[in-house]
Parts: C-alpha cells; sequence; structure tokens
C-alpha cells in the first residue's frame, strides 16, 4: 500500500471449547478467542475500490456496488464482498480501501479463519468511513454476512471473536445475543491441534455442513416444535423421528445439555468432569452428526493415551483440528505425544477485537 494514513485491525479467531453443531439453532455454546488473530491493515481510498492483497493468495479486486454477487466457491474474496455487502445493507456503500492482510491462524481448520476476516474487513470499512458501531449492533448484521458464501452457520463466532475476554471462556446465549466471561481456572490448558485434514466449509465441505443443520431443523418441525430453546431438560421424546432426523435431533439436544454441565464443571473447577464432557461431545459428532473423520479421531485417541483429560473435533467438522484439554501440570506430556504428528497451538484464552 502506499500513501495516507493507514489502521490495523486485528480479529482473533476461536476454538469452540464445547457445543459444536447447535448455535445455529439458537443454543448456547462455550467458546474462547485465541491469541492467534487475522490482521488487516488499510489506507482509505478516494473511489469505491476495493484492493486487497495477501502473501499465499494473491491480490483480490473489486467495485464497491449494491448487490455484489459471489465470485468461484472456495476464493476468499467472497469474504471481502460479504463485508462489504454488510455495511452495504446496514450502513451504505462508502469509500473503498486498500489492504494488506496477515494471518496466523491456520485457514480450514475450524478455527474461524473466514469469521476473523468478515470481522476485521467489515470493522475496516466502517473505519475507513467514519462509521461506529457496537456488539449487539454488528450481531445483528455480520452472522447474515457469512451466509453470502453459502454457509447456514450461527453467530457464536461473530460473537467469540468480536466481545471474548482474556483469560476466559465465553458462553454466548442467543435470541437475544448475549456473551458471559466464564474466568478458566489456572491450572487448566488447552491445546488446538490440527490434524491436517482440511475442511474447507466455504468449499466442498458446504453443502454437508448445511444439511446437518437442515436435518435438525427438519426434525424440530416434525416433532411440531418451533425452537429447541423450548425443549426441556429431560428432552422431548423423538418419537416418529428417524435417520439422518433423529441422529440430529439426539446430537442437539444431548449437546446442549453438555454445554450447561461444562459450565458448570469449569466454574466448579471440575476438570475430570469437563474432560469427560469433551469426549462425549465428540463421539455423538461422530456417530450421531457425521462430521468427523479418520484423522480427526486418531488425533483424539493419541491425545487420551497422551495423558489429556478430553478431546473432541472443533469447528464445523470434516477435518480441521481438535481441542486437547488437560492440566497444566500435564502439559508438557501432552504435547510430547502429539508435537511429532500434528501442528500445535497453545490456545490461551485472548479478547475479542473490541476488548483490545
Amino acid at each position: 500500500m502506499q500513501g495516507g494514513e493507514s489502521w490495523t485491525v486485528t480479529a482473533p479467531g476461536r476454538v469452540n471449547l464445547i457445543g459444536e453443531h447447535i448455535d445455529y439453532h439458537g443454543l448456547p455454546v462455550l467458546p474462547m478467542a485465541l491469541r492467534c488473530s487475522v490482521r488487516v491493515t488499510f489506507r482509505r481510498r478516494n473511489d469505491r475500490r476495493i484492493h486487497a492483497s495477501s502473501v499465499g493468495f494473491g491480490t483480490r479486486e473489486f467495485e464497491w456496488k449494491q448487490n455484489l454477487q459471489p465470485v468461484a466457491a472456495g476464493d476468499w474474496e467472497n469474504y471481502l464482498r460479504a463485508a462489504a455487502q454488510v455495511v452495504d445493507r446496514r450502513w451504505g456503500i462508502g469509500c473503498g480501501v486498500d489492504a494488506e492482510v496477515t494471518s496466523d491462524l491456520p485457514p480450514a481448520a475450524g478455527l474461524s479463519s473466514s469469521t476473523a476476516l468478515l470481522v476485521a474487513f467489515t470493522l475496516g470499512l466502517l473505519d475507513a468511513n467514519g462509521i461506529q458501531a457496537g456488539f449487539q449492533e454488528l450481531m445483528e448484521v455480520l452472522p447474515n454476512g457469512e451466509q453470502f458464501v453459502g454457509t447456514r452457520g450461527g453467530g457464536m463466532d461473530h460473537a467469540a471473536c468480536l466481545a471474548s475476554r482474556a483469560g476466559c471462556a465465553s458462553l454466548i446465549e442467543f435470541d437475544p445475543v448475549r456473551i458471559r466471561p466464564i474466568p478458566v481456572p489456572a491450572d487448566w490448558a488447552f491445546l488446538v491441534a490440527d490434524s491436517l485434514e482440511k475442511a474447507e466449509k466455504s468449499g466442498p465441505a458446504r453443502a454437508e455442513y448445511n444439511a446437518r443443520r437442515a436435518a435438525g431443523s427438519t426434525a424440530l418441525a416434525n416433532l411440531g416444535l418451533k425452537s429447541y430453546a423450548d425443549i426441556n431438560r429431560s428432552f422431548t421424546a423423538a418419537a416418529g423421528l428417524s435417520g439422518h432426523e433423529l441422529d440430529a435431533y439426539t446430537h442437539v439436544t444431548s449437546e446442549a445439555q453438555r454445554v450447561r454441565d461444562a459450565v458448570c464443571a469449569l466454574e466448579r473447577h471440575d476438570a475430570s468432569t469437563f474432560g469427560r464432557l469433551l469426549l462425549e461431545s465428540h463421539a455423538s459428532l461422530r456417530d450421531r452428526l457425521q462430521v468427523s473423520c479418520p484423522a480427526l479421531d486418531r488425533l483424539v485417541e493419541t491425545a487420551t493415551e497422551s495423558g489429556a483429560l478430553g478431546a473432541r473435533l472443533t469447528g464445523a467438522g470434516f477435518g480441521g483440528c481438535a481441542v486437547v484439554f488437560c492440566l497444566r501440570r500435564d502439559l508438557a506430556a501432552v504435547r510430547q505425544g502429539l508435537i511429532d504428528r500434528y501442528p500445535l497451538i497453545d490456545a490461551e484464552p485472548g479478547p475479542g477485537v473490541l476488548e483490545n
């Protein structure tokens, strides 16, 4: 970039500790922001062109106008276009930007690198046009913006990226969206381990991801219910459901209970229960929702054999990463058992972009 004043927006990735494939059904989840992030440095332009470059991913440029259409599936330009459309539909089209994107988040790993890019670019466009927006206002527009690329997700990633607090996991609830920081005990430790099986949520896995959401919604409709939030703690009987709908319903309702139990375990510093819940979550994702893969299953097994109290796939699945939980005193041994086979990230709970 050349000329003009520049500024940088840093948006973190997140690791979801527990509560997978349920945020889009309006149920609470428990992620935490990472200290790895997408960083975008901006300069304001005097026209409506948006120009962005990223080492390894090339340069993208387009005219900011109404009714932008997606480019090829899987192209990172779609997230830039999604940000432009988010801003346009709420605040109108403004001046364009020159931008440089850097990241230490692995792509297609289930750590929300795409959401971090969307959030950072949206905030950069708002900054360039002198617009200030708070958490609630951003949460009204960002989840729908992600659907520009064809992914029918929920709002967990955006809320965690925006408003997580350092040292805390975030209990995120919906309708209305709210976030409650829950301190992570000092003697607890988390790793994120990459299975090396890529999970391109904006590419081939998109249809499979959307199918899981559709199955859960169909199950709810077949039971004559409007919302999973209406189901009591003992769960409504799933009579009449079968196949993918029964599996999706069983996963969603049991995972919602695991989130509640995990919050209690976290607040009680009950590491054993917390670890067991992670393993139960992975089993449900593997057997009921069928979003795991052999590489992720081997990773989870290796983690527990190395001394982890629990581990599970994190993110949409179909590849990507697992979150690994242990006591800090056992961290070196667990790391040693994984490091020769898997890239690792120390998952220290960091702040959201609005908390920096």
